[in-house]
């Protein structure tokens, strides 16, 4: 296994698995938090619905699922191509690293402006270095 999927397959691990903060949350509000006629899953960001971590929670797993796509479409078509640099390398390793410091940072309330849309923007830049290291093979 390259390195590329390896850590393709830790995210793969992150973002199959951060749907559990969201449902501990649902799970755990207090009783009276929804109210008759409404359903958590069908209205998870709804601030008077949802206490800001559980908001914060569902929101995290989104933001992971709109770059994983992205970079795992382009390491799969990078190991087809045989495209494999230390630069790949580093984004594919440094890409787990800030999607896994953006989920607690957002979920624990921690990684506010400007520090979460630096790990998210440096996530997409990671992005570009595979896709570079592809077009430019």
């Amino acid at each position: 296994m390259t390195p590329e999927l390896w850590w393709m397959t830790w995210t793969a691990i992150l973002a199959g698995s951060l749907w559990i903060p969201f449902i501990v949350g649902v799970g755990t509000a207090p009783q009276g938090t929804w109210p008759e006629g409404t359903d958590p899953f069908v209205t998870p960001m709804d601030p008077n619905l949802q206490r800001p971590w559980v908001r914060r929670a569902f929101r995290a797993h989104l933001n992971l699922l709109e770059q994983f796509l992205p970079m795992l479409a382009l390491v799969l078509i990078a190991h087809a191509a045989g495209v494999s640099n230390a630069a790949t390398v580093w984004a594919t390793g440094l890409f787990f690293a800030l999607r896994l410091a953006h989920a607690a940072g957002m979920i624990t309330g921690t990684a506010r402006m400007p520090l979460r849309p630096i790990l998210f923007t440096s996530g997409w830049v990671c992005i570009l270095v595979v896709a570079g290291a592809i077009i430019l093979t």
